[in-house]
């Protein structure tokens, strides 16, 4: 058998200043050198090479609010995405339980992007021969960055809709070949564990660091995420633990509100609103959800990312080129939504200048290009005005409609959702779906981060000695 692969544990993806130093070190070089070296699996976390999290403020005077609207990025992360923590810890997971073994097995990452990236990242690093599953209306440059990573991939019927289709393949695969080890992020809870966990306390760590630099109160006052697999917005689950006044918002294109009204429909928010409760959701823990409409997004994206948009916010809106000049890299099309739902929130509830609401910029412009010069095709160049047109009337203007609370009702109707997706199509027991109407489902769940990486650290150890 060959010799197994195991990068960092949940603590060193928290705190990287905990990871043996000359390991670090060979780490932080290879992100710069070797990106395609299984040590860059070190490289997933937060936080840069002095161990602050990567993050930007956004200027008040593009987000016409109070309140600080905080944008933790994951563009430094070994894909581009934070989605390759999610994948890294699904991955160690099956193995440190030895139900994925390289000799044997191929692994399947059911995606509709970022996720997909990730496995094709982290499957091959550890060595083990890779798949992605992605619907075949994604943008081109995903399927070039998992092939550029050593895998392959299977293309399904639709868009960032079509789950179903997802699934459909993973069964067909099942069902072709034991070989075939489907790796599924809307159900394995390794996911939650790396955004609870991680991602979860970091948005406390930084908070609590923004105050010393005088920005915002130290705490948290809402976290905003648009919904994929909902691995993200379980950091929110940490997040309330330490900050109880804390507000969950989840987020969905308004071209399919599947929470908001039971709606569906196609959309290009390439990421999230995949029509559908994931298993891994705490539905019963949300605040509220809110609808984002998507063409807004990939128009406030094309404002930030294209020199005429940059001009705008420099000239007209009096942004620090700097800020600006970061946006311009940080941002994709599901960051965008988050903002503008960090906007919403911010108006919704009144939230004042001391009080920090956080999102996250899932993945940056490197995956839309083509969406950009799809948008130039559909509505022409973009000029210095219409980007201030865009800002002023998207961002400083974005709306309080498509908003609806988190009422014991609608939680209940949250998690109800979850039946048709999981009991009569995925094969999970009725008895399973109302455990997680406990609490301590959760709880249980959360509990288990220190069991992994005890599990890990003697993992490694019995590498060392072979």
């Amino acid at each position: 058998m060959s010799k197994q692969i195991y990068g960092p544990t949940f603590e060193e993806m928290l705190h990287p200043e905990k990871i043996d130093p000359q390991v670090r070190k060979k780490a932080l070089q290879a992100a710069k050198d070797s990106p395609l070296d299984p040590v860059n699996l070190f490289n997933i976390t937060w936080k840069d090479a002095q161990n602050v999290p990567y993050h930007v403020v956004l200027p008040r005077e593009i987000t016409g609010v109070d309140a600080n609207i905080i944008v933790m990025y994951s563009k430094d992360f070994p894909t581009g995405s934070h989605k390759v923590g999610a994948t890294y810890s699904v991955t160690l997971e099956h193995q440190i339980f030895d139900k994925i073994d390289q000799k044997r097995d191929v692994l399947v990452f059911p995606s509709t992007g970022n996720y997909g990236i990730g496995g094709a990242y982290v499957g091959t690093r550890m060595g083990y021969e890779s798949y992605v599953i992605l619907p075949e209306l994604m943008s081109k440059e995903r399927f070039e960055k998992i092939e550029s990573y050593g895998a392959k991939y299977f293309k399904t019927p639709g868009c960032e809709s079509n789950v179903k289709e997802i699934y459909d393949k993973t069964w067909e695969l099942r069902k072709a070949d034991p070989k075939y080890r489907i790796l599924n992020q809307f159900e394995e809870m390794g996911n939650y564990r790396f955004h609870y966990h991680v991602t979860g306390n970091t948005i406390v760590e930084m908070v609590k660091h923004l105050k010393e630099k005088g920005v915002g109160n130290g705490r948290c006052a809402a976290f905003t995420s648009s919904m994929g697999s909902a691995g993200t917005i379980s950091a929110a689950d940490r997040v309330k633990q330490v900050f109880p006044e804390h507000k969950i918002i989840g987020l969905e294109p308004i071209q399919c509100p599947t929470l908001y009204s039971n709606g569906y429909g196609g959309h290009d928010i390439q990421g999230i609103g995949d029509k559908h409760v994931t298993w891994i959701h705490n539905v019963l823990n949300m605040d509220a959800i809110m609808c984002i409409d998507d063409i807004e997004c990939k128009k406030m994206l094309q404002a930030f990312v294209e020199e005429p948009g940059k001009k705008a916010l420099v000239e007209e809106f009096g942004c620090n080129p700097q800020v600006v000049d970061l946006l311009s890299k940080i941002m994709g099309i599901s960051g965008v939504c988050n903002v503008l739902g960090a906007i919403k929130t911010a108006k919704y509830y009144g939230m004042g200048k001391d009080e920090n609401i956080v999102t996250v910029a899932t993945d940056a412009i490197d995956r839309y290009y083509s969406v950009m010069a799809d948008m130039t095709r559909d509505y022409g160049p973009l000029t210095k005005t219409e980007a201030y047109y865009r800002t002023h009337y998207i961002l400083k203007g974005a709306k309080t409609d498509y908003i609806r609370e988190g009422s014991h009702f609608a939680r209940m109707c949250w998690h109800n959702l979850k039946y048709y997706t999981w009991v009569e199509q995925q094969a999970k027991s009725v008895q399973e779906l109302d455990a997680q109407k406990n609490p301590e489902w959760w709880h249980n769940h959360q509990s288990l981060v220190s069991e992994m990486d005890k599990l890990l650290m003697q993992k490694r150890k019995q590498e060392a000695l072979v």
